[in-house]
């Protein structure tokens, strides 16, 4: 970096020297031109000269070209040219390397960058999953009921299980939170299930990054580049921009308010910019222009890099003070629109056509205009981007794990954490309900055979009591029959009996009669 009374050399020519303002750093900035003609070189180049005044900055490496900013550069070919010819040497440029943290969403080149699902919330979620109106309206629901009953929804499964929940129970939650449609919870899932296929389960969960560790100093007072590898996370341009989106939000929501100061806390670069605002729903576009025009006052400036200006919505690129325009190709009449609209956004040097020249700048040459230290855009000047101090082109893998190994955040991220959270809860819940279920069942068994058995006893005892009757019954009927039906023996002991007795009776008789009539007839 070559500094001037807290000016950053940008650009220059062979008679004039453009500065970056450090004060009006935070006011926002676009780099923009065809592909090839130096956009990852200024990036690199403005990174490494808001680190060497000491300001954090984090970018995204889309091509895997920007690693080498940690090593010095050895300049060979057009970079030595170019640094003949500007007579940087003279101004102070030399080789150098930058202090540099690798972030990776995959956990592959760098350390995993993780956020909660909490922290992404529903609306950058819906942007993420494509959901509409009505499906995004569901997964606020479902961030409403696991807000109202205090469980965390940190990863995918918790999102995936609360969802699950939700519907289960959507009677019961109908009538508070809104209508659950099967049909938008059937679209979240799948799409659940892509973001999982696509990374999404890495991506989610925790250790959370935590945004302090992006804004560290070196030994030297060098701020920390922090580098987001994104050659396989552009693949899946929702994710990729969501994710930058979300971390400009999380600077927006946690750094406190501070002002304009002498340069910026933070610089943050957002390259292929025009990924975020391809099909940007209104609510998403108001939210993203909001935390523009507010974070600057956090002292976060944010550089927005992308092929065309116009693939900025006019909401955000009339927050944009400092602008670098690389060239532009114009082959077809809307291509001719969009260059003039480009050349119109400058303010007009008299000494040339700003619209010819987009045309005909070369590579590593642009058109530059920053804000003067009363914030009004400069007149543009056309000039030849400083060459970086580091190493252009990417450092080796084993550079690359070395840095890794003994970088401050070493240990920190690298191994996932799953702590209790609503797929834990509900997952006892679901294990403590079929529990409560099966008793009820084995309960309800256990009541049905006691009823089964009390009504076999009861039948039991009838039985015994029927047979006890029958018994009685037929002991009653066999004494009766004794008596009215007597046997062969009784009827024979029977009639000897009343034959003796006749017999008896009969002598007795007669003796008694003679003996009567006798003592009275003796008498005479």
């Amino acid at each position: 970096m070559i500094t001037q009374d807290k000016k950053i050399l940008i650009a220059k020519d062979d008679n004039k020297e453009v500065y970056l303002l450090s004060n009006m750093a935070n006011r926002h900035g676009l780099i923009t031109g065809a592909t090839g003609t130096g956009k990852t070189v200024t990036l690199q180049t403005m990174a490494e000269s808001f680190s060497q005044l000491g300001v954090p900055v984090f970018l995204s490496d889309v091509k895997g070209d920007l690693s080498g900013i940690a090593v010095k550069s050895s300049p060979s070919g057009k970079i030595a040219e170019r640094i003949e010819k500007l007579q940087l040497r003279d101004l102070g440029y030399e080789s150098r390397g930058f202090p540099v943290a690798f972030f990776d969403v995959y956990g592959e080149k760098g350390h995993p960058l993780r956020t909660t699902i909490s922290s992404m919330g529903p609306l950058l979620l819906s942007r993420i999953l494509n959901l509409n109106e009505v499906q995004s309206g569901l997964m606020h629901i479902v961030f409403r009921v696991a807000d109202d009953n205090g469980m965390l929804l940190l990863d995918l499964k918790d999102l995936k299980a609360m969802l699950k929940h939700v519907s289960d129970e959507k009677t019961k939650y109908q009538e508070h939170y809104g209508n659950i449609s099967s049909a938008s919870v059937g679209a979240i899932q799948r799409g659940l299930l892509r973001l999982e296929d696509e990374g999404g389960d890495l991506f989610f969960g925790e250790p959370e990054l935590n945004i302090e560790d992006l804004m560290q100093s070196d030994e030297n007072g060098y701020g920390q580049i922090n580098i987001l590898e994104s050659e396989k996370l552009i693949n899946n341009p929702k994710i990729y921009s969501t994710v930058l989106l979300w971390l400009l939000s999380e600077l927006y929501e946690k750094l406190p308010e501070r002002g304009d100061k002498e340069k910026p806390l933070m610089v943050f670069f957002f390259d292929e910019a025009h990924l975020l605002f391809n099909d940007v729903e209104p609510s998403l576009l108001q939210k993203i222009c909001q935390v523009v025009r507010l974070i600057r006052s956090k002292g976060v400036g944010v550089y927005f890099i992308s092929q065309n200006p116009s693939d900025i919505p006019d909401e955000v690129l009339g927050q944009l003070g400092n602008k670098i325009q690389h060239a532009l190709r114009a082959f077809t009449p809307k291509d001719q629109k969009s260059l003039k609209a480009a050349a119109d956004s400058f303010r007009a040097n008299p000494e040339f056509s700003t619209e010819k020249a987009i045309g005909e700048l070369a590579v590593g040459e642009a058109l530059v205009s920053f804000l003067d230290e009363k914030g009004t855009p400069q007149i543009v000047e056309r000039s030849f981007i400083v060459p970086p101090q580091s190493q252009v082109g990417p450092i080796d893998d084993a550079q690359r794990k070395n840095l890794i190994r003994t970088s401050l955040l070493a240990g920190i991220y690298d191994t996932a954490v799953d702590r209790e959270s609503a797929y834990e809860i509900l997952t006892q819940k679901a294990l403590a309900d079929r529990e409560e279920a099966q008793r009820a069942i084995e309960e309800k068994e256990r009541q049905k055979q006691l009823v089964i058995q009390e009504r076999q006893r009861i039948q039991e005892e009838r039985l015994r009591m029927a047979q006890e009757r029958h018994q009685a019954a037929m002991q009653r009927q066999s004494e009766r029959a004794s008596r009215s039906n007597p046997t062969v023996v009784d009827q024979i002991i029977r009639s000897t009996g009343r034959t003796i007795t006749s017999s008896i009776g009969s002598s007795i008789g007669r003796t008694i009669v003679r003996g009567v009539l006798g003592s009275i007839f003796g008498s005479k």
